[in-house]
Parts: C-alpha cells; sequence; structure tokens
C-alpha cells in the first residue's frame, strides 16, 4: 500500500509549521532564548566572561596584552592546561575526579626524558612511552574505581602522593632532565610556518561547512531534527570570520628583533589542540562509546539496567583521563625544555579542573563537551596573563581565578535547578 503521508508529517512536524528552510532570525533567537530560560545555558557564561575580560585587559593595557606577541605566548602558555582539562572532561562526564591527573603527566614527561635524553630513543617511540606511561596509570586508576568500587577521590589522592614520589625516584630531588630533541621541543615553543597554517584553516573551515551540511541535510531527509539553514549559514559565516581573523593577525611579524630572527605564523601546539578537540568531540557525539559515557554520568544504575557495560566506561575513561594527561605533561616539559619533579604538580591540576568547569562541564556528571576544556582554559590563562601584565601579585591572581570557579559551580547548580523545574533534566 503506497504511503498516503504528506511530507510535513512524514517528517513528524506541524503541516502549518513552516519548512526548515523557512525559519527565520526570530525564531533561531526565540529557541536559543528558550534554552536558555530552561536552564541549558552551555558554554555561554564562559564565552562571555572571556569577552569581557579580553576587553578589559585589551583597555588597560592596549600596548602589549592585544599584541600578537602576546596573544601567541598566551596560546603556549594554555595548551598544556587545556589538554590536560580535556582529558579530565572524561571522567568529569562520570561524576567521578582524577586528583593525580597532574602528576601523571609529571611522570609520563619523567619516562620521556629518560628514554629520549639518556638512552637516546628517537621522538616517536619516546612519545609513544610518555602515552603509555599515562595509559598503564590510568588503567590502574580505572581497575580500583571501576572493579574494586574505591572512590576515585580516594584512590587518585593515593596516586597524587605515589606519583610524586615516582618523579623523585626517576628525576632524583632537586634535580632535572633536560630536553634536547629538537621535535617534541618545536612542539609547544615554535609557530608553524604561515602558509601551513593558512592551509590548515582553510582546508578544516572547508571541511567543516562541508560536513555540518551533509549531516543536516542527511537528517532533514530522514525525518530527524536539524538545525535550520539559516543558522547553519550564521555559524559558519562567524567561524570563517573569526578563523580568518585570528591566522592573519598571528601571521604578522611579532619578532621584537625581527632583523635577527623573524616570528611569525600560528603556534604549532594550536593545531595540535585543534585536532584533539575535533577527534574527542566526535568520540563524545558520534559514537556508541561517547553516548555511553553521558548514560552513565546521568544514572549509573538506569544505565546498567539498560545493557551498557559501566565497568568497561569507567576504566576506558581513566584511561583516556591519564593518556591526555601525560601528553600534557610532554607539553609541559616542551615549553619548560626539561623536566624537574615539579612538573605537573603546584596548580596544574587545580587550573585543569577549574577550566573544564568554567567552560561549563557539570561536576554532577553527565553533561559537558570537550570545547569546554578550551575555553575554560583560555580564561583562566587570560585572566593570569591579563593580570600578569598589570604587575599583580600571585596571591591576587589565585583570588580572582577562584572566584571565577565559584561563579562557575554557582552557575551550574542554579541552571541544573532550573532544567529540572523546567522538566528538562
Amino acid at each position: 500500500m503506497a504511503d498516503t503521508k504528506t511530507p510535513a508529517a512524514q517528517h513528524g512536524s506541524d503541516p502549518d509549521a513552516p519548512a526548515p528552510n523557512a525559519v527565520g532570525l526570530g525564531d533561531i533567537v526565540g529557541a536559543y532564548l528558550a534554552k536558555v530560560r530552561g536552564g541549558d545555558l552551555g558554554s555561554l557564561p564562559a564565552i562571555l566572561g572571556l569577552v569581557v575580560l579580553v576587553v578589559v585587559f585589551s583597555a588597560l593595557k592596549p600596548e602589549r596584552f592585544p599584541s600578537q606577541f602576546n596573544v601567541a605566548n598566551l596560546l603556549n602558555q594554555s595548551a598544556a592546561i587545556v589538554v590536560l582539562s580535556m582529558g579530565l572532561v572524561f571522567v568529569l562526564l562520570l561524576g567521578e575526579i582524577d586528583l593525580s591527573a597532574g602528576y601523571t603527566g609529571g611522570t609520563a614527561a619523567a619516562v620521556t626524558g629518560v628514554v629520549m635524553t639518556e638512552k637516546g630513543w628517537p621522538w616517536i617511540p619516546s612519545l609513544m612511552a610518555c602515552l603509555l606511561t599515562g595509559a598503564v596509570i590510568g588503567l590502574v586508576i580505572g581497575m580500583l574505581v571501576a572493579r574494586l568500587g574505591i572512590p576515585s577521590f580516594v584512590v587518585t589522592l593515593a596516586f597524587f602522593l605515589g606519583l610524586q614520589g615516582v618523579m623523585l625516584v626517576i628525576i632524583g630531588e632537586g634535580g632535572t632532565i633536560a630536553y634536547r630533541n629538537d621535535v617534541i621541543l618545536k612542539l609547544n615553543n615554535d609557530p608553524m610556518p604561515v602558509w601551513l597554517g593558512w592551509t590548515f584553516a582553510l582546508v578544516g573551515l572547508a571541511a567543516y561547512a562541508l560536513l555540518t551540511w551533509r549531516t543536516d541535510t542527511r537528517r532533514r531527509k530522514a525525518g530527524l531534527e536539524s538545525q535550520p539553514v539559516l543558522l547553519w549559514g550564521i555559524k559558519t559565516a562567524g567561524l570563517v570570520i573569526l578563523v580568518v581573523a585570528f591566522v592573519a593577525y598571528l601571521s604578522m611579524e611579532r619578532s621584537p628583533n625581527a632583523e635577527l630572527k623573524s616570528i611569525k605564523g600560528v603556534p604549532l601546539v594550536v593545531a595540535l589542540v585543534v585536532a584533539l578537540l575535533i577527534v574527542l568531540s566526535y568520540v563524545l557525539s558520534r559514537t556508541a562509546w561517547g553516548r555511553h559515557i553521558y548514560a552513565v554520568g546521568g544514572n549509573t544504575e538506569a544505565a546498567r539496567r539498560s545493557g551498557i557495560n559501566v565497568f568497561r566506561v569507567k576504566l576506558t575513561c581513566f584511561v583516556m583521563c591519564s593518556t591526555m594527561a601525560a601528553f600534557a605533561g610532554l607539553l609541559i616539559a616542551s615549553r619548560n625544555n626539561s623536566v624537574s619533579p615539579t612538573t605537573g604538580g603546584s596548580t596544574t591540576l587545580l587550573f585543569a579542573v577549574g577550566a573544564a568547569v568554567i567552560g561549563g562541564t557539570s561536576l554532577f556528571g553527565g553533561k559537558g563537551r570537550v570545547a569546554d576544556a578550551v575555553i575554560g582554559g583560555i580564561v583562566i590563562a587570560v585572566i593570569a596573563n591579563g593580570m600578569g601584565l598589570m604587575r599583580q601579585s600571585t596571591g591576587n591572581v589565585y583570588i580572582i581565578t577562584g572566584l571565577v570557579l565559584l561563579v562557575a559551580a554557582s552557575v551550574d547548580a542554579i541552571s541544573r535547578r532550573q532544567a529540572a523545574a523546567s522538566g528538562r533534566v
């Protein structure tokens, strides 16, 4: 029998409603405001805070803060915190915590220093040793948490203490291991060639536009909910303007003494962070494993009853977190040209957790994105960088960062209550 449904009925929509292509700007704004009123703020508070901070510091230090040299330096400074925070997002989505992530990165960087500097390994095997060290640490933590049921706070606190001892054994108290491999040292110090930066930017923008267009088209054909074409156009145009302006700005000469050494181009570490952002975002939003992570974080018992292997999800999230921490430790050592017993210590972990929460990841689990870590990490870096240029004390930087984190946690709690009241959760 032939299907006599109208196109509107086939797509499960109101026959009198406008077609997706006919949705206007007012409808898009209205839908977004309704979502915000319902408690779904996403990264909006962090983005608004970042804009305010940039405007304020640019007005107070117009000759230094917005300069190409400082912007590039700020990105290099924030890269390790951002990568560490990306890994922590996977654990935070479960409603768990990893207090040892900073020293996991330091331990992995120490192992890398030993095999690369003292044993003479090439950079690729050294990098693999770094990541494998992080994965093994994450595997042990995950087994203790997921299999034995020990609270993650207790397990990772024990590793927080134990890994400091491991680093002292490897490096020696008060010692350092220099990094001498040019490839590793360039990771978080050197810019890309200008032509390469533009190539990555244009190819990435074209890929984004094409893939999002194809995804929306397929969803519309399948009768699923998709974003209006106008909204796709606004997002794509906004991203193009932002990326092109960013690459063009950093492609200018920024060396204090260009006659001796020219410095221009997007920092290499930016490309690494963007690549990780794309891959990890895809994993969380487009794979069964990613959906299971959100399900376990939202309601562990309901996830278990629905057939999800909760043990496997928790184990793999801790492995992912520690592996990302290992790479973050390598970036810290690359930036400092060496690894010491303090690598990954001090405020590294606190800033990484703060970055995820400030960006919009919930400490209650089940809500967050990898992009939150990037936004929050930049917010923290801007605070530290801007106040440093204003010659503020370290104490004041900590106070302001703590207040921003407290505000972010309060916004998260209020938005969850609002969402529950509106029936969104």
